[in-house]
Formats: C-alpha cells, sequence, structure tokens
C-alpha cells in the first residue's frame, strides 16, 4: 500500500470508498444494504469504529469515519470480509435473478487477482483521506449526501434512503439505519 493510501491517524475523521469489484450493483436491493447496516453498526458497538457520514451507492460505499478503539485499517479489513462473506450467501440462498452471474464474476475477479480463495467482492484498498480542516470536512459531507442526487437517483437528497442526509438536515439520528456520530 502507497504511503498516500496509508491512515494516519485513526482518531480523526477519514473520508473512505469502498466499491464492489467491477462496480457490479449490488446495493440495489434492500437485503444487500441491510447487510452493510448491520455491519456497520457491529463495528459502531464492538470495534469503536464512528460513522460520521455515508452513503451506500449501486457499487460503492463513501463513509467519513473514525474510530479512538482499533486502527480503521482493521475494523474496514473485518468489514469487508465479514460483509463479502454475507453476500455470497444471501446470494446463494435468496431469490436473486442475478445468482448465477453475480457469483460467477466474484469467482472470476478471486481467480483473475489471486487475492481471495473462492470469491472477491470487494476491491481492493479504500483510499483513506485525511480530514483535518472544518473545509475538507463540509466538503466530503456534501459530497457524500449530494451523490445520489448528482448520479440522476433522486431529486432531492433527503428521498435517498442509505445516507446520513437525514440526520444532519433534521438533527435526528433516529431517521438513519446506521448510528451516526455528527460532526456538528
Amino acid at each position: 500500500m502507497s504511503e498516500k493510501y496509508k491512515i494516519i491517524d485513526s482518531s480523526k475523521p477519514t473520508f473512505i470508498t469502498l466499491t464492489l469489484v467491477g462496480w457490479v450493483d449490488l446495493f440495489i436491493r434492500p437485503i444487500y444494504s441491510q447487510v452493510i447496516d448491520n455491519s456497520l453498526n457491529y463495528c459502531i458497538s464492538n470495534k469503536g469504529l464512528q460513522v460520521h457520514a455515508y452513503v451506500y451507492m449501486t457499487s460503492h460505499l463513501h463513509l467519513i469515519v473514525s474510530s479512538v478503539k482499533e486502527e480503521l485499517q482493521n475494523i474496514v479489513r473485518d468489514f469487508k470480509k465479514f460483509t463479502a462473506k454475507e453476500f455470497i450467501k444471501i446470494i446463494k440462498e435468496h431469490p436473486e435473478s442475478r445468482r448465477e452471474w453475480l457469483l460467477n464474476k466474484f469467482k472470476y475477479e478471486a481467480k483473475r487477482t489471486q487475492r481471495a480463495k473462492n470469491y472477491k467482492v470487494w476491491q481492493d484498498g479504500f483510499h483513506p483521506v485525511l480530514l483535518d480542516t472544518i473545509m475538507k470536512i463540509e466538503q466530503r459531507v456534501n459530497y457524500i449526501h449530494n451523490n445520489p442526487k448528482v448520479a440522476g437517483f433522486v431529486y432531492h437528497e433527503r428521498d435517498w434512503v442509505n445516507s446520513s442526509y437525514a440526520v444532519y438536515e433534521e438533527d435526528n439520528k433516529e431517521m438513519s439505519h446506521v448510528k451516526v456520530t455528527a460532526l456538528w
């Protein structure tokens, strides 16, 4: 991993992006987003993760996170490993019209990259960006919350279900599927 992509201080807000291999549109189905919700909340409760802002797009996640308990790279590693296994399990066990294609895609990526035993779901890395000024924080929070609108999925940011936008707009943490620690 290059120096440029290393986390310097896990306790500081850090912008990260987690992307599925081949930009596969997995998060178009709520069952997969629920895995993300549950996994993030587990990391919040058990690993000291703080999620300050988030959005799940169809093939990737943007998050602003920090941790005072464990190193962020270790939390992200464990999160990706667990969610990958859960996604494969769901694809195999639940109705999924793209089952064969998804399993073949993830199997192909494992073989092609030789970075996983059976299935490779997530791209390597997560490109952390330390947010060490209020200006950087505001820019990334706005980027995260505007992402679904810019992509043309919704007319207003509040209409995207898998986002922390409502927490910041309404100052109501119950409106989020994930326990958000707002930055202001």
